[in-house]
């Protein structure tokens, strides 16, 4: 009964005394300023929900090139294969375009990793179309070069197309493969592609 009637007398002083020790916020960091905010997600947001675009943004998150992928104020095209057409490549991006030559040398893992970077850098940089002037960019027969020095791209129309759809739809991108879809980005144009544009 004692005890219970101390804790009872004491509490009073102890909620006091926490009260004393509390410091109020300063009122310097509320301004009247609202958030930024933008009307459409940046490229880095449209591939982290594309489930069909993971394998692409994954080797690409590797990259310190990525970092452009959030950038508001860089634009890009991007032509992301799919994960089937990623996984139907005879030889993954980080092994590179053709088999080294096997002159029976033995290379350290550390040059293996350099030359898996640099594969994967390769290969995520031929599928972005830096956007200067023009965006987005016309898909015409016009050369477009591309992130990786030396590569463009180009697109051929559908000999077949009847002049209804989207015209993403209506072209052949690298001789042969097909735009299934594209979504726009606050900072650039993400393709959908069902395969993988070479970087020889």
């Amino acid at each position: 009964m004692r005890l219970q009637l101390l804790a009872l007398l004491a509490f009073p002083f102890l909620s006091f005394a926490s009260q004393e020790a509390q410091i109020p916020m300063a009122n310097s960091h509320l301004t009247d300023e609202t958030p930024l905010t933008h009307s459409k997600p940046t490229l880095a947001d449209l591939l982290t929900i594309e489930p069909s675009a993971s394998i692409f943004y994954s080797y690409a998150r590797e990259l310190e090139l990525s970092a452009n992928f959030a950038d508001s104020s860089a634009k890009f095209t991007v032509f992301v294969p799919t994960n089937k057409a990623v996984m139907a490549l005879a030889r993954k991006p980080h092994q590179g375009p053709s088999a080294p030559y096997d002159d029976g040398i033995t290379i350290s893992e550390q040059e293996y990793d350099t030359r898996s970077k640099k594969n994967v850098e390769n290969w995520v940089s031929a599928h972005i179309v830096p956007v200067s002037e023009d965006f987005p960019i016309t898909l015409d027969t016009n050369r477009h070069l591309t992130l990786l020095e030396g590569k463009s791209v180009t697109f051929t129309p559908i000999g077949k197309s009847d002049g209804q759809g989207a015209q993403w739809s209506r072209v052949t991108l690298e001789d042969g493969i097909h735009m299934i879809g594209m979504k726009e980005g606050s900072n650039g144009v993400l393709y959908l592609i069902d395969g993988s544009i070479s970087y020889n």
